[in-house]
């Protein structure tokens, strides 16, 4: 979604009164990439959730947990979200940056989320198996650590389960296809539900 969108987005919330605001901050798995956005998970999950609660996709294709924190600052003073959903670091583990960087970029957005009072609630992401398993398996342990250092929810995303599927997964491998946009928003929804239930 562009900017100017999310403007838009602004004023139309602003008339609004809403339980909470869930802000996605993610990469082309929200942004709908290769999909008609429309048929994408976010949208999905905004279709169960509102008028109760606003979904605000602030997804960009390509981003990795480097631009993704550039962007956050400004996103929760804008739109002062209750949650918001950090669905990065796909990229930096396709461009094979740093583990470790990109541990700290979440980190830090975890941080500044509760500095903004927004529970942040982290998604669970996984390489495809091509990228070798030492490096994948790594990589794929740094979201359920993070989760439980900081004991936020974490939403976990099954790559090999949609891989297995067929027509689940696009023909670069990597972005899933209209058909398995339900089982990602059904993950998502699932974690979230059980956060609000928590709430007093």
């Amino acid at each position: 979604m562009r900017f100017s969108k999310l403007l838009v987005l602004l004023f139309f919330l602003a008339g609004n009164s809403y339980a909470s605001t869930l802000l996605v901050l993610g990469d082309s798995l929200s942004a709908g990439y290769g999909i008609n956005p429309d048929n994408g998970w976010v949208n999905l999950l905004r279709a169960d959730l509102e008028p109760k609660h606003a979904i605000i996709n602030a997804s960009i294709s390509g981003d990795t947990t480097g631009n993704g924190l550039a962007r956050l600052p400004v996103l929760l003073k804008k739109f002062k979200p209750t949650y918001v959903l950090l669905e990065l670091g796909g990229n930096d583990g396709l461009r094979g940056h740093p583990l470790s960087k990109m541990k700290a970029n979440l980190q830090t957005m975890i941080d500044l989320c509760r500095k903004h009072n927004a529970q942040p609630i982290l998604f669970a992401m996984r390489l495809p198996p091509n990228y070798g398993k030492r490096y994948s398996d790594t990589f794929a342990q740094v979201f359920p650590t993070l989760a439980e250092e900081q004991l936020i929810p974490l939403v976990p995303f099954q790559f090999e389960k949609l891989v297995l599927m067929e027509g689940m997964i696009q023909q670069d491998g990597i972005h899933p296809t209209e058909p398995a946009q339900p089982i990602i928003k059904q993950a998502v929804l699932t974690a979230f539900e059980k956060l609000l239930n928590n709430q007093p």
